[in-house]
């Protein structure tokens, strides 16, 4: 289950940019190299209403299969604090460390 869900979810991923990058705007994207905006498959405003709902489709499978993905995966029990290493404390025989100096005033005289 968990392997079909990655596949799926690689398999949107790599198609949601590919649709995203296709899509008409502002300036020249792939779509006005690959042959313009009048001379397209879909017509000339066919397209964007084509691309819109392949693009809201594609993020909606994507948003879906990643919430999947992190409810299966065992890893999401494990914290990262349960992996990591215990705090190195001083052995019990040891002297504990220096206190620093205090700081003395120093006076200076007024001439």
């Amino acid at each position: 289950m968990n392997t079909v869900v990655t596949i799926v979810h690689i398999t949107t991923c790599f198609l949601l940019v590919i649709v995203v990058l296709l899509q008409s705007g502002k300036g020249a994207e792939i779509s006005a190299s690959l042959g313009g905006s009048s001379n397209t498959i879909f017509g000339s405003s066919g397209g964007a209403n084509f691309f819109t709902t392949t693009t809201q489709v594609l993020a909606a499978i994507f948003m879906v299969t990643s919430m999947s993905l992190t409810l299966v995966s065992n890893s999401s029990r494990k914290s990262v604090f349960d992996s990591a290493a215990a705090p190195v404390t001083a052995p019990s025989g040891a002297a504990a460390p220096a206190a620093p100096a205090a700081a003395v005033p120093v006076k200076t005289e007024k001439k």
